[in-house]
């Protein structure tokens, strides 16, 4: 069997978009984009999805992906896979940002070590959040609905139109300000406990101001911290399920346009 250089060209088209758009999320979601993750095997991944999916991928015609034109398709396609991979961030972003806040209150938030996810510092206890968020993620398949959810875009973006306008990138903003919310409803019953210990040290010193607040405070509360930690473990589950289900169907919904 050979190919004409028509043939092949044509073949290339149909299939640069959909794979410059499934390359870029699995760059930019977590898990999939992780620095663990060989940049090969991701290559690999994105190409294997792309060839898989090429049955409901709508027709791309003649289009050049080397021509003008062209080149501006495959930078909003790019845009397009980044956008939806990031987006997800936004639940792992919370997560770390729940964990500081913990560590900070219990006095652990020197206690930072290398995350190799995200490539940057994070403190322990943001780990131990962290992987509690993983087992819970690949245990409810939210991995294999984030495929679903770029294989739905495929056919809901068009590959040869020019879809995305301002709302699009408005609606992701806008959707980040969650991060923060999120964060804080999920360590809150950790905070308000620690909130009270330091408030019972604070009466303790002040009654009694020869104690040495310093040696007995840190470790009280650092194993009260633990302690308030184990005791919210029942109330993760539920939290984060929430918000993984808020996030999964706005992505949903920026994914068939916004």
């Amino acid at each position: 069997m050979s190919f004409s250089t028509e043939q092949l060209m044509a073949l290339l088209n149909a299939f640069m978009l959909p794979f410059v758009r499934i390359s870029a999320f699995f760059m930019a979601a977590p898990f999939f984009g992780a620095n663990t993750v060989p940049v090969r095997l991701r290559i690999i991944l994105a190409v294997a999805v792309t060839i898989v999916l090429q049955p409901l991928i709508k027709t791309t015609g003649n289009l050049d992906v080397f021509s003008g034109i062209g080149l501006l398709h495959v930078v909003q396609q790019l845009l397009v896979g980044v956008a939806l991979g990031s987006i997800f961030h936004f639940v792992m972003t919370a997560i770390t940002l729940a964990g500081h806040n913990v560590a900070t209150t219990m006095g652990l938030g020197f206690a930072a070590s290398a995350d190799p996810q995200n490539g940057a510092e994070i403190t322990v206890v943001g780990q131990i959040y962290i992987v509690l968020a993983t087992l819970y993620f690949l245990s409810v398949d939210a991995h294999l609905r984030l495929l679903s959810i770029i294989a739905n875009s495929l056919q809901t973006i068009p590959l040869q139109e020019f879809t995305l306008d301002a709302r699009f990138f408005q609606a992701i903003v806008g959707f980040s300000a969650q991060i923060f919310v999120f964060g804080t409803l999920l360590v809150l019953p950790v905070i308000v406990g620690l909130l009270l210990v330091n408030l019972a040290f604070a009466v303790m010193t002040r009654a009694a101001p020869q104690l040495n607040i310093f040696s007995l405070g840190l470790p009280v509360t650092i194993i009260s911290g633990f302690l308030l930690m184990w005791m919210s473990l029942p109330v993760l589950a539920p939290l984060f399920g929430s918000f993984l289900d808020i996030t999964l169907t706005f992505m949903s919904e920026l994914g068939g346009g916004v």
